[in-house]
């Protein structure tokens, strides 16, 4: 049982093409459903203590993980009673349930329990619980003390984080052999509560191309022979509204920066550890620089359309965020496709669907798609938070702080990525892991404040974030 930060993410298909081969290199669906089983019961016997049991089974062979978990508790000395929505489906289910020596309720009737084990719908269910289900199985959870969720909480759909009706409300979410992208994305992910992934045997998977965000190790201090310039220079372009650029640009220098410019017509209230100078193109030709930002606060004029276009001809790489989305049309698309210096475009949602169109597909895959559509790294921002690099690798964050939600904090994101990606060269790691560095920093920020802050107070909270990563 651990925790699911930096492992494999597997979508519905994903896992049972991981499933299928672990069967074709001699593993049963028996043997897998024992190994399920039996990692839910010690689980489970970890945190029930000795405490009653119900565990809720299913028709399919998430119903039998929990048949075989039943039995394993009984046979660890536990007080277990199993209900059941109906027989089992499966082969393997049914052969779980004739281990089972107990009786079997019918879940409609069943007492609650302290500790309720639902193992009713796992991973595929994309319709809402019949409604005599879901009432049955919220009087349990109701009853109970603690909810134990066998790879998702039933109601949940797998793939794209929705509740198409009633729901489990779990405490604990056991996941089997992956995090799924409902244990993450809200709102199901509301629903799942702690999540821990069970090993059960599938090995190592051959899709690894999504994964759940971590705690950046990668980033030390910088060593005896640092300068200004090898921690990175970032350069910030201000336009409209200044004191976006400006945010973006204290961020950058608190989240690591060695060196930040802010080009453009601004006030006198970012630090002065900050050069700030006009705006002009041979500024933006510096080698030193590292990354430019353009976008926070940058209007959407013909001014602010000159500028996104000088900033596209720069060698340096480039993080598009804010205003200059809205600028990035089909002509300014292909010139993001034949930059050779890196690009990063961080959209939230309603800036995804204008560069990228609308669209009802989940999250995770719209991000992929568009980051290939541009050969760029795109950050969907959101309650979770996807980044996407053009070679189909995503990397998924768990529900950031909500009070996120002010006005102000996308600013300090985009200078706390951009922070890292001018830095890169210190590190030994693929560009998209230092995006994602940057927006687990802004998130362990937000972590670090108390409620109702504002984005000045989240900057000034990414040099404690930053010097504790």
């Amino acid at each position: 049982m651990k925790p699911m930060e930096g492992t494999v993410l597997l979508t519905a298909a994903a896992m049972r093409h991981a499933e299928a081969q672990a069967m074709a290199a001699g593993t049963s669906v028996d043997s897998l459903m024992l190994m399920a089983g039996r990692a839910v019961a010690e689980a489970v016997r970890r945190l029930a203590g000795n405490a009653d049991i119900l565990v809720v089974c299913g028709p399919g062979n998430n119903g039998g993980d929990g048949y075989v978990a039943a039995s394993a508790l009984r046979a660890m000395g536990l007080v277990v009673r199993v209900a059941a929505s109906g027989p089992p489906g499966s082969e393997a289910a049914r052969a779980a349930l004739a281990r089972w020596t107990g009786a079997v309720e019918p879940l409609a009737s069943a007492a609650p329990a302290p500790i309720l084990v639902d193992a009713v719908f796992g991973t595929g269910l994309s319709r809402p619980l019949a409604a005599g289900l879901a009432e049955a199985l919220l009087r349990l959870c109701s009853g109970a003390r603690l909810t134990i969720a066998v790879d998702l909480p039933s109601g949940v759909a797998t793939d794209n984080g929705a509740v198409p009706g009633d729901a489990v409300v779990a405490d604990v979410t056991l996941a089997l052999g992956h995090a799924k992208p409902s244990h993450l994305l809200v709102p199901a992910a509301a629903h799942c509560g702690a999540v821990r992934v069970l090993d059960i045997g599938l090995g190592t998977v051959s899709d690894q191309s999504l994964r759940v965000a971590s705690r950046p190790a990668f980033l030390t201090d910088p060593g005896s022979s640092a300068h200004k310039y090898t921690r990175g220079m970032v350069a910030v372009i201000a336009g409209a509204m200044p004191g976006a650029a400006e945010l973006s640009a204290e961020a950058a220098l608190r989240a690591g920066a060695g060196y930040v410019l802010l080009l453009g017509d601004t006030g006198t209230t970012v630090p002065h550890a900050i050069v700030r100078r006009g705006f002009d193109e041979a500024a933006l030709a510096d080698p030193r620089i590292g990354v430019i930002v353009i976008g926070p606060g940058l209007g959407r004029d013909d001014r602010a359309a000159r500028f996104l276009d000088t900033a596209l001809a720069a060698k340096a790489a480039l993080l598009i965020d804010g205003d200059a989305l809205h600028l990035l049309d089909a002509a300014r698309r292909a010139i993001v496709r034949e930059r050779t210096a890196p690009t990063i475009l961080t959209p939230h949602e309603g800036e995804f669907d204008t560069v990228f169109g609308k669209s009802d597909a989940p999250r995770i895959e719209r991000a992929q798609r568009a980051a290939q559509d541009v050969e760029a790294i795109v950050v969907f921002k959101g309650a979770s938070t996807i980044i996407a690099g053009p070679d189909g690798q995503a990397i998924v964050t768990p529900p950031a702080d909500p009070w996120l939600s002010t006005a102000g904090t996308g600013d300090v994101l985009t200078g706390a990525i951009g922070a890292l990606v001018a830095g890169r060269a210190l590190y030994d790691v693929p560009l998209l892991d230092m995006v994602a560095a940057g927006v687990w920093l802004h998130s362990e920020a937000a972590r670090r404040l108390d409620r109702a802050f504002i984005a000045d107070d989240l900057a000034h909270a990414l040099s404690v974030a930053r010097a504790n990563a």
